[in-house]
């Protein structure tokens, strides 16, 4: 007779022979691929280690964070910036209506932040265990996991308020908690990571000698004082400012559009900076998710903010951005630097991808006078648009201009207002712009406070720093500047109470139990 054998044999006897046996354990069924390394065999070697900080490095290079979203999301909502995308959900980024229903960009951002704060656990989790010949090199991949998890952090608290704090890559489910644990955790990551980092990597010995991108002892302290900065701890951020200017590496460098450039990249005035390269990697685009192969280490800043034809021109500056700009004239009498470096305009012989502004939009009078950025782009002749993806520009978070402005922010805090004057000159003379102690001399607390904001607004421009000073400094809460800021952008008409922060995923409301919305939402 012949047997049959049914999909029900199949099941049955196996269980069968399972349930007689009673002694095959769980984990005896877990079989690993022998095609793959396993996490077993991994966290050995020096090696091992430094494979793992670069991938916590890598979290810096996708979509969710430097690849695009997070300069959208950071410099979307701020007035020196608008948004006519025909994508909502980037347009809605500055009109503070990003939906719950639909997480595009600002999910992404929130899951890629997330993904790099577990890569640097699992760093902080198994390094210690790995035996390594110099000690030293030990501490420096430490001390950038560290940085990179309160980097991470950093964003997830600024941008999203009341979040979970990962601190060990066993845990699956990690509890909401108050953005003030969340501060508190920043900076006690930075601070242990500033206590390992070296000063510069040109000094030290091992793989990682003159390594150009990685994080350092300034960076560390710099980040600090943002991070008590935007929580009140105006002494605290004093310090951390001290000791990075302290450190006597940093400097301005005299020609202030090299800062956005693929020109003299990591230069002095750069403390921190995303590495981005054409030549680096292949040509796919990395979205998100684990990494492949073919990606490149490209970025996609620039298509997105780019001039009308020459990219997508989702993000434009504002009128109140370029006006302020002429508000003030140089010691010569001409117009701050800063604008033709930041803005590309109908001005006699202003120029874009080596051609004539006026030709390129001579059919066009709506574009013919409009605004577009400068910044980030390779508008200087070399290229002949962005619709490669293929932006090779480092995206400079922390530069030492910034340093000095905080500073002098914590000096007029703090009722020191007359020495800040100086730290504020160093930016100021960069671009020829007069004493500011000759031409605003003996200004009060709130007077200095005003002029700190003119400056920043005019040397960050689009630098994801503007919306944060807005939120900080508390002006959506004063009803006089949310007024201001209505008549300087229009995008402020939609802001509500509680917007100046994103919505939690509702991914993470869903897999996280007891995760509450933010207000607003």
């Amino acid at each position: 007779m012949k047997k049959i054998f049914t999909l029900k044999n199949a099941i049955l006897l196996p269980a069968l022979a399972l349930t007689l046996t009673g002694c095959v354990k769980e984990e005896d069924l877990v079989q690993v691929d022998p095609n793959f390394d396993s996490e077993a065999k991994f966290w050995k070697t020096e090696d091992d280690a430094l494979k793992a900080v670069n991938a916590v490095y890598g979290s810096l290079l996708t979509d969710g964070t430097y690849m695009r979203s997070t300069p959208l999301l950071l410099d979307g909502k701020a007035d020196d910036s608008r948004s006519n995308s025909p994508w909502a959900a980037m347009a809605n980024v500055g009109r503070f209506n990003s939906s719950i229903a639909d997480a595009s960009i600002y999910g992404w951002a929130y899951e890629t932040y997330y993904q790099g704060i577990y890569r640097a656990n699992q760093v902080l989790d198994n390094v210690p265990g790995i035996t390594f010949a110099d000690e030293a090199y030990k501490n420096r991949i430490l001390g950038q996991a560290y940085f990179l998890r309160g980097l991470y952090l950093f964003h997830a608290v600024n941008m999203f308020k009341n979040v979970p704090i990962p601190l060990s890559s066993d845990e699956v489910y990690h509890p909401q908690k108050t953005q003030e644990d969340g501060w508190a955790q920043v900076k006690a990551d930075l601070s242990k990571a500033a206590e390992l980092l070296p000063t510069a990597y040109a000094d030290v010995t091992g793989p990682d000698q003159s390594d150009k991108g990685r994080a350092t002892k300034g960076a560390a302290l710099a980040y600090l004082g943002k991070a008590q900065l935007f929580t009140k701890d105006y002494a605290g951020a004093k310090t951390s400012f001290e000791s990075v200017m302290n450190l006597g590496i940093y400097s301005l460098v005299s020609n202030y559009r090299d800062n956005f450039t693929t020109a003299n990249e990591n230069n002095s005035e750069s403390i921190f900076e995303v590495q981005f390269s054409r030549d680096a990697g292949g040509v796919g685009l990395g979205w998100g998710g684990a990494p492949a192969s073919n990606w490149g280490k490209t970025s996609a800043r620039a298509i997105t903010y780019a001039p009308r034809s020459f990219g997508w021109t989702d993000m434009q500056p504002t009128w109140a951005l370029f006006n302020e700009f002429k508000e003030e004239a140089t010691t010569s009498g001409g117009v701050d630097p800063r604008l033709d470096a930041t803005i590309i305009y109908n001005k006699p012989g202003m120029m874009l991808y080596g051609r004539s502004f006026q030709e390129v939009y001579a059919a066009s009078p709506a574009d013919l006078n409009d605004l577009f950025w400068r910044k980030y782009e390779n508008a200087d002749g070399e290229f002949a648009n962005e619709y490669d993806w293929r932006s090779g520009i480092n995206e400079r978070l922390l530069r030492y201009a910034d340093v000095l402005l905080m500073y002098a922010e914590c000096l007029n805090e703090l009722g020191q207002t007359t020495q800040a004057y100086s730290y504020i000159q160093q930016v100021r003379t960069r671009v020829g712009l007069p004493d500011l102690a000759t031409v605003k001399p003996g200004m009060s607390q709130a007077q200095m406070r005003e002029q700190i904001g003119h400056e920043r607004f005019l040397e960050f421009a689009a630098e994801g720093h503007r919306f944060d000073d807005i939120r900080r400094w508390g002006w959506l809460q004063d009803a006089s500047k949310l007024a201001w800021l209505k008549t300087r952008d229009a995008e402020f008409n939609t802001y509500q109470t509680g917007r100046e922060y994103f919505p939690i995923p509702q991914l993470e409301m869903d897999n996280n139990p007891g995760t509450q919305q933010n207000t607003g939402y």
